[in-house]
């Protein structure tokens, strides 16, 4: 695979994905790139606004395994990565996997069970692992998390560790539609009785885990030139350094940055990152990663802004 046929197979998943999704082609595009980067994705916004739907026609395109867990609040950790249970028939103990053993996970309402069960995540969404009464399970190479959650609700919701947050190489604020996206919407869907599936409009897979594969190797090709690598190192230290935020974003950011980069660039047809690509994700990468400081608070500053400001003060290569 070359970097064309990588920008064609993601026109082609685009596609696929817009027979039923109607606009979210930002959210779309970052999917990809955290598709060939191997990077996770949080999307967070109001009921309603297809984010679990999304995620499923997303994995319909790519033929992934697919599992989902509805988190609760008397969720516990071995109903996601499983556990070994007793077999009285042989007298030993038999591994029961948990639906954390697929490749493409829908982590709906990730904010609704415990930390302690929040954290039996961290080990898969960093190693692609998962250890069981001390004995380590590997994942699928293609493992990727696309977690939601809901804004609005406060009551019975506990909110992400930070180290957890720091897994997902995206957050992404999902939006209500723009007028004529929702009639468009209403024109569709209100024809249709129950929950619609990624089968009833036709999405057929685009790619397979040989071809996912292929792109990944293809993205690492991409050339980083060092005025662009400096570029985000000096974005990703301002962070550690303004008045206006009380915790910036860690060198994981940085890396991850760069790595979101040179998907961006892969999926739009070239094999070198601009400094574009880069302003273009960091919002998304670092609004997670970062802590308004009391001050910023009281002001009534949201951490977008501050991140938005950074990025123009912040000196690109040319």
């Amino acid at each position: 695979m070359n970097i064309g046929e990588l920008k064609t197979l993601a026109d082609n998943i685009r596609a696929e994905v817009g027979k039923a999704i109607i606009g979210q082609e930002e959210i779309v595009d970052h999917l990809l790139i955290a598709l060939f980067s191997s990077g996770h994705v949080l999307l967070e916004g109001p009921p309603g606004t297809a984010k679990t739907f999304l995620a499923q026609c997303f994995s319909a395109t790519l033929n992934l395994d697919f599992g989902r867990i509805q988190f609760t609040p008397d969720l516990m950790p071995g109903d996601i990565i499983g556990s070994n249970l007793f077999n009285f028939q042989t007298s030993s103990f038999t591994l029961t996997r948990g639906p954390i053993f697929c490749d493409l996970l829908l982590a709906d309402e990730i904010n609704r069970t415990p930390p302690k069960t929040q954290a039996a995540m961290l080990e898969a969404m960093q190693e692609r692992a998962v250890t069981i009464d001390g004995e380590t399970h590997k994942l699928s190479s293609r493992f990727m998390v696309v977690a939601t959650q809901n804004p609005i609700e406060q009551q019975g919701v506990y909110p992400l560790p930070e180290a957890q947050l720091d897994r997902f190489l995206f957050k992404l604020l999902v939006q209500y539609p723009d007028a004529a996206e929702e009639k468009m919407i209403v024109s569709r869907y209100g024809e249709r009785s129950g929950a619609p599936g990624p089968a009833d409009f036709g999405i057929s897979a685009q790619a397979d885990e040989k071809t996912l594969i292929a792109a990944s190797e293809v993205t690492k090709t991409v050339k980083l030139v060092e005025d662009v690598v400096d570029y985000i190192v000096r974005l990703v230290r301002a962070t550690r350094e303004t008045a206006d935020l009380e915790n910036g974003a860690s060198p994981r950011a940085a890396i991850m940055l760069a790595s979101a980069a040179r998907a961006r660039a892969a999926i739009s047809g070239r094999d070198y990152v601009i400094p574009d690509d880069v302003k273009a994700l960091a919002p998304s990468v670092l609004r997670h990663r970062t802590l308004l400081s009391p001050a910023a608070e009281i002001e009534g500053r949201n951490v977008d802004a501050i991140v938005e400001t950074l990025v123009e003060q912040t000196e690109a290569p040319r």
